[in-house]
């Protein structure tokens, strides 16, 4: 058995579902980087936390150089790092449009370039992205193409990188959501989200992190969009 102690990143873990990633992989006794625009200072000798836009390609790749020069090493990115700004297209403005692409998908970009070579040195490692299912099923009365768009790209690319990089053992897998009720859904009525999903009910947090686990611990898994939507992808 292995003495090395793992590392992982997370992005956009100062709250809901990425501050719950943040304490699952601390069970498991690894060691974490998390970063947000706005997030507290740890106190534990474990879990950095890196704040800044990791839109910006400066602050992506110093998440991960944080990871490398306090831990020396990088097993899992997860790429959690997300907005959301519903909207149609005629109502979006150009700074609403960059602004959600620098967050979802520069962000996955530029954290993942700078820890694939960490990831090739030492063996191996495991990319996440988080996407939304939205991406494969849009919704006549949901109109969101920004994030079709920013998080249907992370979609593509977690199919391509998974083919990429097999051969250096680094696997690219993703999580996509129906409606889990976070912060992203405060002023919201959950009663009213029920209908997206064919159980009937809302997704919890720990639903996506259990998906999480699974996803960890699957070695032989790589390229998979798993879903956590209640069945909504299946019954379309």
């Amino acid at each position: 058995m292995s003495d090395i102690q793992k590392v992982v990143v997370v992005t956009g873990s100062s709250h809901g579902i990425g501050a719950a990633f943040v304490n699952a992989y601390r069970e498991r006794g690894w060691r974490v980087v998390g970063n947000a625009r706005t997030i507290a200072e740890s106190n534990d000798p474990d879990y950095i936390t890196v704040p800044g836009d990791i839109g910006n390609p400066e602050i992506a790749r110093k998440v991960i150089h944080t990871a490398l020069d306090r831990f020396g090493r990088v097993d899992t990115l997860i790429n959690n790092a997300g907005i959301w700004r519903p909207g149609r297209i005629e109502d979006i403005s150009e700074e609403t449009y960059r602004e959600v692409m620098r967050t979802n998908l520069d962000s996955v970009f530029f954290a993942t370039q700078a820890a694939v070579p960490a990831m090739k040195k030492q063996g191996g490692g495991h990319i996440v992205q988080i996407s939304t299912s939205l991406v494969e099923h849009a919704l006549q009365t949901v109109p969101a193409v920004v994030a079709s768009l920013s998080k249907g790209a992370c979609v593509a690319a977690t199919r391509g990188l998974a083919m990429e990089l097999a051969s250096s053992n680094i696997r690219v897998n993703g999580i996509s959501l129906g409606i889990v009720i976070t912060p992203l859904h405060d002023g919201s009525n959950p009663e009213d989200l029920k209908s997206f999903s064919p159980l009937n009910r809302n997704g919890k947090i720990e639903d996506v992190v259990r998906a999480m686990n699974y996803l960890e611990d699957a070695d032989y898994v790589t390229g998979e969009i798993h879903y956590v939507d209640g069945g909504r992808t299946a019954g379309h």
